[in-house]
């Protein structure tokens, strides 16, 4: 029933899960698609707020540090690609990305389980005190570079997903409330962290905050995906040869809807490639190597602490201090993400998406610049809301451009008979990656730069000259569809 133009406007799928109606989908499955963000933001702040306490405790020595923060991103680097074009090509009857979401999902709570309870599991397990220490440092070690690598790797097929069942508003629209929820779940974990759990009646009764954290982080965390994962359905892809099925059933030809490329009434595989996205994957990375390294340095440089001095030294009290300030810092920038991320929507007709992208790097740089001139506990916190501005845009504009380049490239291809085994998989997890590429950077290349300035101000002073240069890269060189 209805008229004639509501039903061109409707493309039905027919799927294990039901006919789903395309074109608009209700706010609330928009929020439920974004869930999955909120949950791993939460065990991201878990993460911030923890890692290093459980490392320290486990006694890992310093020369491992920097091991730690590398092979997750060298393994994501080179892998998250090849996993991103599987999933454009996957054929299960659940979807292309949700089975990957649901792996990776896994592999994330199994590396929280392992660094936050690895002590733990060891004592229980190895009875020699001699092997204790050494496979709790590599169980918690392993626990980490899990959780690393996860929770890096599922941002692109969560991407993928929306792109793949959404309309190109609904997308849009979808990225602002990944950011907003991003933000949410942020804000919800550093200050379930900054709380005193050891001393409360959980901690007493399971032996620490450590798996007190565990098991609320993996409650939201299970939740969060489920509801995800339910949000909205996804049609599984079948192969090009065996054409005998229609997936989607169509009132007018070409016509676009949920899943986006559309031949005749099939799902095909495939779109063609976006030679812009070389530009934007060189421009991201740019800034995302300094970003959450100038977030982690501010406040050593503040208070002037050492996580490796004596526990009983002053040093190490200031930076348990700088820790704890941290935390506060790292819940107003996660609020500032989530709360800047709304009014992306009200600022996007008057600045384009070109505006904001440009907005996004000067804030960044001009507080960044402004925390490493003058170092002060109060004003620190206070330009921390200016990160956020930066989270949330990297959070959107980059993947909000790629939604664009896709709708140009089906536009120009709409009707042809063959297209290109380029999918959306892989392109978000192009983009992604830069993170990984980003942390490799950081990692080879910080503790020189340190050394060779004698203090740890020189990361924010990098990451201000970085961002202030990307907004030259976002003026000039990003290409933006009009």
């Amino acid at each position: 029933p209805g008229s004639k133009s509501s039903r061109a406007r409707r493309t039905h799928i027919f799927s294990p899960f039901g006919s789903v109606e395309a074109v608009k989908k209700p706010t609330g499955r928009l929020i439920m698609h974004s869930m999955a963000m909120l949950g791993r933001e939460f065990c991201y702040a878990v993460e911030a707020a923890f890692v290093t306490p459980v490392l320290l405790s486990v006694g890992l020595p310093e020369s491992l540090y920097s091991l730690v923060w590398l092979i997750s991103p060298i393994l994501g680097f080179v892998l998250q690609p090849v996993v991103g074009s599987a999933s454009d090509h996957c054929t299960s009857g659940w979807g292309r990305r949700r089975p990957y979401i649901l792996a990776l999902g896994i592999v994330m709570l199994l590396g929280m389980a392992l660094y936050l309870n690895g002590d733990m599991v060891v004592a229980a397990l190895i009875p020699e005190q001699g092997k204790q220490r050494t496979w709790a440092i590599v169980i918690t070690m392993l626990g980490v570079v899990l959780f690393d690598f996860a929770a890096d790797f599922i941002d692109g097929p969560i991407k993928a997903y929306l792109f793949d069942v959404c309309s190109h508003q609904d997308k849009e629209k979808g990225l602002h409330y990944h950011a907003l929820l991003t933000g949410l779940g942020g804000a919800l974990g550093y200050l379930t962290g900054a709380m005193d759990w050891g001393h409360s009646v959980l901690g007493r009764y399971l032996g620490s905050e450590f798996q007190v954290m565990f098991i609320i982080a993996a409650l939201v965390f299970l939740i969060c995906l489920t509801v995800h994962l339910c949000s909205i359905p996804e049609a599984p892809l079948r192969d090009d040869n065996t054409e005998t099925k229609p997936l989607v059933k169509m009132d007018d030809p070409y016509e676009y809807g949920s899943i986006e490329k559309v031949k005749n009434g099939y799902l095909k595989s495939g779109y063609a490639g976006i030679k812009t996205l070389s530009e934007l994957g060189k421009h991201y990375v740019n800034i995302e190597h300094y970003y959450l390294l100038a977030l982690c340095g501010v406040f050593q440089i503040v208070y002037r602490g050492n996580p490796y001095a004596p526990h009983n030294s002053t040093i190490y009290l200031r930076y348990e201090r700088g820790v704890e300030i941290g935390c506060w810092g790292m819940c107003i920038n996660a609020i500032s993400s989530s709360l800047y991320s709304y009014l992306q929507k009200s600022l996007l007709p008057y600045i384009g998406l070109k505006g904001l992208y440009f907005i996004g790097y000067l804030l960044f740089g001009i507080g960044t610049g402004f925390i490493g001139l003058f170092p002060n506990v109060y004003s620190t916190l206070a330009l921390c809301s200016l990160f956020g501005v930066m989270s949330s845009t990297l959070y959107t504009v980059p993947f909000n451009l790629i939604a664009e380049y896709h709708r140009e490239e089906e536009e120009q291809n709409r009707g042809e008979a063959e297209a290109s085994d380029r999918g959306k998989g892989i392109d978000c997890a192009a983009l992604t990656c830069m993170v990984q590429l980003a942390q490799i950077i950081v990692g080879v290349g910080l503790g020189f730069l340190v050394s060779a300035a004698g203090s740890v101000i020189v990361v924010v002073i990098c990451a201000s000259a970085v961002a202030l240069t990307g907004c030259c890269f976002v003026a000039f060189f990003v290409q933006y569809v009009e």
